[in-house]
């Protein structure tokens, strides 16, 4: 199997794993709190991976430099902005329009890889976005009244993702995977506790009560190791293998996971334009995957490179 299918069905995996992990979270931040529960979940992944690090991949340790250090706390820096802001913004928003806003990163990356990096998507690529826009539109975008400012927050959030992307793809393939890795993850987490300290109750994290109750624990055990360690290290590991729009186009099926388990799960029902709008984004991934020549109409313009 060639590289690049294998990086994007891994990414595929990763996207499904946060789609179906949602349930979880919002169950365990009903009991705690948002920072704090990202905190744990995160510091724990970091020490998890670090000890795989210091055990296995000692080498890499040693390749650990000024540069290396300041890219990862970069990365990790737009991962937590992300995570912050969509759970401030969540406040003051409903979810279905958290979550189209924070889908809108699948046009943010293409957009932003083309001023930052020069990087234009291909034909299909362009039009694999506009679909799963539409897609994510119908999904998510039940309540369509006013803006308010925690739409604005949720908006920052879908920028802060979308450039975690594309310094994601670029840093990459400059460093060792699992040390990046690492500084990425303990970046967040870092950030994380203090954010907690200072906007949140952090003494609830130490309450044993709550930290051991059936869904908080569960969800801090499946998603520091899951939907954190394993996510990250695989989204470092294969995207250098693929396009920053590809990525974000695989990540826009988050929402069509997490509908699906929400309808197993908790019993959530999905109207006929949430179906159609899953449809949608799954085609727009996988248009955007097949080669402009399936296409001949599309090749007449030529603003886009492939």
């Amino acid at each position: 199997m060639r590289k690049p299918i294998f990086a994007d069905i891994s990414l595929l995996f990763v996207t499904f794993i946060w789609g179906t992990t949602f349930v979880l979270v919002q169950n365990a931040i009903s009991l705690l709190e948002p920072f704090s529960f990202n905190g744990i979940r995160f510091l724990a992944a970091a020490v998890m991976l670090l000890l795989w690090l210091t055990l296995f991949e000692r080498r890499q340790i040693a390749l650990l430099n000024l540069k290396m250090l300041a890219s990862g706390v970069f990365i990790g820096f737009w991962l937590f902005l992300g995570y912050a802001t969509q759970t401030i913004g969540l406040l003051y928003t409903t979810t279905s329009k958290a979550g189209f806003i924070t889908g809108l990163s699948v046009i943010f990356v293409p957009l932003f890889s083309m001023f930052l990096l020069k990087q234009f998507p291909s034909r299909n690529a362009v039009v694999g976005v506009s679909i799963a826009t539409i897609g994510l539109f119908l999904l998510t975008m039940t309540d369509v009244s006013s803006l308010n400012i925690g739409d604005a927050l949720v908006f920052i959030c879908a920028i802060s993702f979308a450039l975690q992307i594309i310094f994601t793809g670029k840093f990459s393939s400059k460093y060792p995977t699992l040390l990046l890795t690492v500084i990425q993850i303990s970046t967040v987490a870092v950030l994380s506790i203090l954010s907690s300290f200072i906007f949140e109750d952090w003494r609830k994290s130490f309450n044993v009560g709550i930290l051991l109750s059936q869904d908080v624990i569960v969800a801090l055990i499946i998603t520091s190791v899951l939907a954190t360690a394993l996510a990250f290290l695989i989204q470092t590991s294969f995207q250098k293998y693929t396009t920053a729009t590809r990525v974000a186009l695989i990540f826009a099926m988050e929402p069509v996971f997490a509908a699906i388990t929400g309808y197993y799960w908790a019993d959530e029902r999905l109207s006929v334009s949430a179906l159609f709008g899953c449809l949608l984004i799954f085609a727009g991934m996988i248009f955007a995957e097949l080669p402009a020549n399936k296409f001949p109409l599309l090749r007449k313009n030529k603003s886009f490179q492939g």
